[in-house]
């Protein structure tokens, strides 16, 4: 049976009784889940703060990776208490078969959505892309010219087949700690730059003062503030890792540290290039900052920086991809095949998943242009019950009895502000499409 069936199976191959696995470090772990947290959330986070201001952006990110660690407390606890190694299992165990299938479902449109947005990213970066008819070429094609080598069918073929296909073919999350380490470098060398870039901006009188709180000139303003949350909670949602990570770990307890490392990490990351970045661009930050990197710049090293924030990027993404296609083609094999052995044990159904998830994620990418209004969306439903209203609502089933009152306190906050903000912001994104597309 499959772990989600409720068996304390080993999660990899080869890990008997016999011949242990070696379990992770805990700085393994933490390059793990910052890589899984870091993805292309980090490209809106500078958008949010020109919505927020910069005291309440700073405020709402604190918040959100304060309740997410709460939440995977939540989930660790219950897991161990019970007799699953999943997140589909323990949501099992406290809400039946249907509470399974609601977990692998809105996993498999996380991971999915991501994974897509990920190649659609990285073809823009390397081969460019040309919405509303303005042509934005890509770092190959400014570099070397355009040629059929390229475009971004081919760039992102090579791509798939020589640096994703190696990566997505480890079977233990341990296997990705390298990757994931120079992954988080290159997150840090993102904002690193970027950081120089506003200081010298600041320095040469080009920036504007950041707005400190947000302008609510009218109604519309103040609904606005809502669609900036589930921006946040999205960039904070990596619970479908959480098992993965977790279980091969050797205490529990080491998890929970990891994770906590990561959130302070991951907050510091995503507040400094909140910052610089809407230092460097002001109000004409758009949603995805890669297109302000995308702009002309004055000088020869103004446009190699530019060049390098956009690789260094992109070359992120490709690392991150491999974690959440881990635990999208876990899921999708207990969702498909729930009643067979595990996945790492058959060749077979491994290489197909693996494969089928690949060819899919190209195919829409290169025939989805701009999927961001579905971004949008993901993150004000899938994610946000990944997050917080699941772990919420294991916290206040209690199946074990082992919920406290601050427990079942802390779990109805959650359920109820992620329940109430991604209303607000489903209903606000409606709205504007609605009245953009009248107007």
């Amino acid at each position: 049976m499959s772990p989600a069936a409720g068996v304390k199976a080993p999660l990899l191959p080869g890990s008997s009784k016999s011949a242990p696995a070696k379990p992770p470090s805990v700085s393994g772990a933490v390059f793990n889940v910052s890589t899984s947290i870091i993805g292309a959330g980090i490209m809106s986070i500078p958008a949010t703060l020109k919505v927020l201001g910069v005291v309440p952006a700073f405020v709402m990110i604190v918040v959100i990776a304060w309740l997410a660690d709460i939440s995977v407390e939540f989930l660790m606890r219950y897991t161990h208490a019970g007799d699953t190694t999943t997140y589909a299992g323990v949501m099992r165990e406290s809400f039946g078969r249907v509470g399974s299938i609601l977990v692998q479902i809105c996993v498999m449109i996380t991971n999915l959505g991501c994974l897509i947005i990920y190649l659609i990213i990285i073809g823009d970066v390397l081969s460019g892309n040309q919405p509303e008819g303005s042509v934005h070429l890509g770092v190959l094609q400014q570099w070397f010219g355009i040629h059929w080598w390229n475009t971004r069918a081919f760039a992102l073929l090579f791509t798939l087949i020589f640096v994703l296909l190696p990566l997505v073919v480890f079977k233990r999350v341990e296997s990705l700690r390298y990757s994931s380490a120079i992954s988080v470098f290159l997150a840090v060398v993102f904002v690193g730059i970027s950081s120089v870039m506003a200081i010298m901006a600041l320095l040469e009188g080009k920036t504007n003062s950041p707005r400190m709180v947000p302008e609510l000139d009218n109604k519309a303003a103040f609904f606005d503030l809502f669609t900036a949350v589930p921006v946040i909670v999205t960039a904070f949602t990596f619970h479908f890792n959480v098992h993965p990570i977790g279980f091969e770990m050797d205490k529990p307890s080491d998890m929970i540290s990891a994770v906590r490392i990561s959130m302070v990490l991951c907050a510091a990351i995503y507040f400094a290039i909140g910052l610089f970045g809407y230092l460097l661009f002001g109000d004409s930050i758009m949603a995805d900052i890669l297109v302000n990197f995308d702009q002309n710049s004055g000088s020869t090293i103004g446009s190699l920086l530019n060049d390098i924030v956009r690789l260094s990027y992109a070359l992120h993404l490709m690392l991150v991809f491999p974690l959440l296609n881990f635990s999208l083609r876990a899921n999708m094999d207990e969702f498909l095949f729930p009643n067979k052995t595990l996945l790492a044990k058959d060749n077979t159904r491994f290489w197909s998943l693996t494969l089928v998830i690949l060819a899919f994620c190209y195919l829409a990418a290169i025939a989805i242009p701009n999927i961001w209004y579905f971004f949008q969306f993901m993150g004000s439903t899938s994610a946000v019950s990944l997050a917080f209203i699941f772990p919420g609502a294991i916290a206040l089933r209690d199946t074990w009895g082992i919920s406290t009152a601050r427990d079942r306190i802390l779990a109805a906050v959650m359920i109820v502000l992620a329940v109430v903000t991604s209303t607000i912001a489903i209903s606000s994104n409606i709205y504007n499409l609605i009245t953009g597309n009248q107007s």
